[in-house]
């Protein structure tokens, strides 16, 4: 049984960069369709605002007992300043260069019943001023780092990812990606990777079976020159590919799926904290379904606390 105590990441100094926005939730009730089209009409009942993307990523990170620092992008604007206070109250450091011409992301989901309606997107990329400043600010920070998360949402922030993974191999420190879009080869280089199973077949080729996964999991990790790459495959569990040619496997574990969103988050935290800490293959994949089975089983960006994963090891005995 793998052993965690409440502090057993306490030491760990993470480093996140990457785009953040912030998540508004509105929650309401629906009893009835517009009669102005043929569409839902949801009664708000109550807003809620998260910091997601990168940040929730440092808010896992925390969540978890690590030490945590964000550098990212935002607005001169409220919802800039909202994700500010909310990465402060969570308890990570941050570092969030305001861009005056940007807008900072925002995305708003309509909820009812535990159920989302829609969800609209303001989306606009940084410029390459303030870009040019967070890599400045990304290479100092290095020399207090353990282990960098880039979280990439595939909106601007992280530009300049190849410098990055240069930067922190050149000062011994591991780098655990997000990855998005379908040419990976900006991430060559990296210690980790962790798409899911769409992300991975959208850069590697639609999988057939097993057997071709396999092969083109290895061929991916090989070609980018990656220490490991963690697919997350949903309901078949999650798997893992290191640069001896291991390949370990780890099924679901979540009993109750509410919501996946930010579950990515959560896994890719757990992920740089086992790495930094060199724990074996098969205890890697087993906390990462943990988390994942914690996380999906709450709505909305959400996070699962070192407290919540130790229960659920005693639970499991894993």
């Amino acid at each position: 049984m793998i052993e965690l105590r409440t502090d057993s990441f306490a030491s760990i100094r993470t480093l996140v960069v990457g785009d953040v926005m912030l998540d508004r939730y509105w929650f309401g009730s629906v009893d009835r369709i517009s009669p102005e089209a043929p569409v839902p009409v949801l009664a708000v009942q109550r807003e809620e605002s998260r910091a997601g993307g990168a940040a929730n990523v440092a808010h896992n990170l925390v969540a978890l007992g690590a030490q945590a620092r964000l550098l990212s992008v935002v607005g001169d604007d409220e919802a800039g300043r909202e994700i500010n206070n909310i990465v402060a109250r969570n308890g990570a450091a941050a570092t969030l260069t305001i861009d005056p011409a940007l807008k900072t992301i925002v995305k708003v989901r309509m909820v009812s019943q535990n159920q989302q309606l829609l969800r609209a997107d303001f989306d606009q990329e940084p410029g390459d001023e303030v870009l040019a400043k967070c890599l400045a600010d990304y290479k100092e920070a290095l020399t207090d780092t353990d282990v960098v998360v880039l979280s990439d949402y595939g909106k601007g922030g992280l530009k300049h990812v190849g410098t990055m993974i240069e930067l922190a191999k050149a000062a011994n420190v591991p780098v655990i990606i997000d990855p998005k879009g379908s040419d990976y080869s900006r991430y060559a280089g990296a210690t980790l990777i962790t798409p899911n199973m769409k992300e991975f077949e959208a850069a590697a080729g639609a999988v057939v079976d097993d057997a071709d996964f396999q092969r083109r999991a290895s061929a991916l990790r090989e070609s980018l020159e990656l220490d490991y790459l963690l697919v997350t495959r949903s309901e078949k569990g999650m798997s893992l590919f290191d640069a001896q040619g291991n390949h370990t496997h780890s099924p679901a574990r979540a009993l109750e799926v509410y919501d996946v969103s930010g579950a990515g988050d959560t896994v890719i935290a757990l992920m740089a904290l086992v790495i930094a800490c060199d724990l074996g293959d098969e205890e890697k994949l087993a906390l990462a379904n943990t988390v994942a089975g914690i996380v999906v089983g709450k709505l909305g960006t959400a996070v699962a606390t070192i407290d919540e994963v130790i229960a659920k090891l005693a639970d499991t005995g894993k």
